[in-house]
């Protein structure tokens, strides 16, 4: 009687069973799904890529980006949930990581940020939402906890969309050699037997009612050459983005060890005294903000010889700059700072302690110069965001300080992250472009000088407030201007704030466009 072992035979890698321990880098970090794409995952991905392709509108914000999150969600879920069995069951079962409770807060953060263009107009505000839904989808998909993680999910992108593209095709050559040989061939004949039937039917429903025939129309686009283009563009740039985070999903990379917070160690000197003799110049530095901050504007005038006004600008983005270095500075000292003894510990916190507290105080004469700056010469677009910005900034040095307390915070990044998201999310809710338009609104009831051609500039967002500036012919004017540069919508960049613009400018007629287009163009 014989008995079998579990020996190699000449020639063989490992046991049949697998997986067999891979020899690369690259396969030692990122060694894959080790099967192929599950059938629902294939179809998923199609579906929603063709959702896409029909939905997204790329030269406005609209409806269309929210049902292609909704979309593309579902299909990455679809991905992960339903798995496809294993021929031969795996002798060494690799944890996959479900994830945990901050993934469904990403997943929803990337959605609602896409959200943001059926409700608010304004192109600068989308934009920012839809390169932060960026970032947020990475968060979702990644199981990295660190921004170094973050930033290689990014970097290992175009190598998941190519990795991934072969795993949807053995996929694809799977399901055909589950017993569907005829399996195109049924797909295009059913394809062919819908079109067939909406073509005979739609017609008929088309000529038979005038209602039914408009809405047809809204949601069925002409088809042109560069309609087609377009589907084309929009369907394979979202079946590569979906397939590259689908991939990662069920085969993320290793990246625990980018996740230690803590790196090489230095001598206590060698961090020490740089870091104190910033310290010590931001406390002299601060000492004088207080005087400026307390001493009121005619201290500033017999000091400097400017208007408060001037001396808030030249100092405001060099304070936001100092800001963001410091963070730099403290970010590095708390990785190379070493802490094992209690006098390194005590040193630390005295240090960063009090740099963190120091700056918390730049962060405040940084927004109370950009308050004068934005009393004496309004609101715009920039100043809104760069205040929002600064204020972010304050909330990450204080969360330094409470994470000083335990000196230890892995927690750190991705909080910010998360409250960086939210300020923005909630900036989209108070409508930054409406905020401005208010804000001119009332300085001209003060002051009765008026930006016409920045007003002009504004979105839809903006129409609201405007419709109260008590000039009739500023704002008939501001009004008609926004109104003939706000395209009509189809569903698919259907939007709320324009909708409403829509209904209020009609309401304001302009008498007189010559004359309006000669103030809003006359700079």
């Amino acid at each position: 009687m014989s008995t079998a072992t579990n020996e190699p035979a000449i020639g063989q890698l490992g046991q049949l069973n697998g997986p067999w321990p891979p020899y690369t880098l690259l396969g030692r970090r990122w060694p894959g799904p080790g099967r192929p794409a599950s059938s629902a995952t294939v179809v998923a991905i199609l579906a929603a890529s063709v959702v896409a392709a029909l939905s997204v509108p790329l030269d406005r914000a609209g409806l269309g980006w929210f049902v292609t999150a909704l979309a593309g969600t579902a299909a990455l879920v679809v991905a992960r949930v339903i798995r496809v069995p294993e021929a031969i069951p795996a002798a060494v079962r690799r944890d996959t990581g479900h994830g945990s409770w901050d993934r469904f807060f990403w997943g929803t953060a990337t959605v609602v940020l896409l959200a943001t263009g059926t409700f608010r107009a304004a192109g600068w505000l989308f934009t920012l939402c839809l390169l932060t839904a960026t970032l947020t989808g990475a968060l979702a998909i990644t199981h990295g906890r660190s921004l170094r993680s973050v930033a290689m999910t990014y970097l290992l992108a175009p190598a998941a969309a190519t990795r991934g593209g072969l795993w949807i095709l053995r996929g694809v050559t799977r399901m055909r050699g589950q017993g569907s040989a005829g399996l195109p061939i049924r797909v295009l004949a059913t394809t062919a037997v819908s079109i067939a039937l909406l073509a005979v039917f739609g017609g008929l429903f088309i000529s038979a009612d005038a209602a039914f025939a408009r809405v047809f129309e809204a949601a069925i686009p002409e088809i042109s050459p560069i309609t087609i283009f377009r589907w084309a563009f929009v369907g394979g740039v979202t079946a590569v983005l979906l397939t590259a985070a689908a991939f990662l999903r069920a085969a993320p990379p290793a990246t625990g060890d980018l996740d230690r917070t803590e790196g090489r160690k230095v001598n206590r000197l060698e961090w020490a005294v740089p870091l104190s003799l910033l310290v010590l110049l931001f406390a002299a530095f601060v000492v004088i903000q207080l005087t400026v901050l307390f001493g009121g504007n005619q201290h500033v005038v017999e000091t400097d010889g400017l208007t408060y006004a001037e001396y808030a600008r030249s100092g405001f983005w060099q304070l936001c700059v100092v800001t963001a270095l410091t963070l730099v500075v403290l970010a590095g000292a708390a990785r190379w700072a070493p802490r094992t003894e209690r006098a390194d510990r005590i040193l630390l916190r005295v240090v960063l302690g009090a740099l963190a507290a120091l700056t918390l105080v730049i962060v405040a004469s940084a927004l109370h110069r950009m308050n004068v700056y934005t009393d004496t010469y309004g609101l715009t677009r920039l100043r809104l965001l760069v205040a929002c910005c600064e204020a972010w900034f304050g909330l990450v040095l204080v969360m330094v300080l409470v994470a000083g307390i335990r000196i230890r915070a892995p927690w750190l990044p991705r909080v910010a992250i998360a409250a960086g998201v939210l300020a923005l999310l909630g900036l989209s809710v108070a409508n930054p472009d409406g905020l401005i338009a208010e804000n001119h609104v009332q300085r001209y009831e003060e002051t009765q000088r008026i930006d016409l051609p920045y007003l002009s500039d504004l979105s839809p967002d903006a129409v609201p407030a405007l419709a109260g500036l008590k000039n009739e012919a500023y704002r008939s004017c501001l009004l008609m201007v926004i109104g003939e540069r706000t395209p009509e919508d189809s569903w698919r960049g259907w939007n709320l704030a324009r909708e409403t613009a829509r209904e209020v400018i009609a309401e304001h007629p302009e008498d007189s466009p010559t004359w309006c287009w000669e103030q809003v163009n006359r700079y």
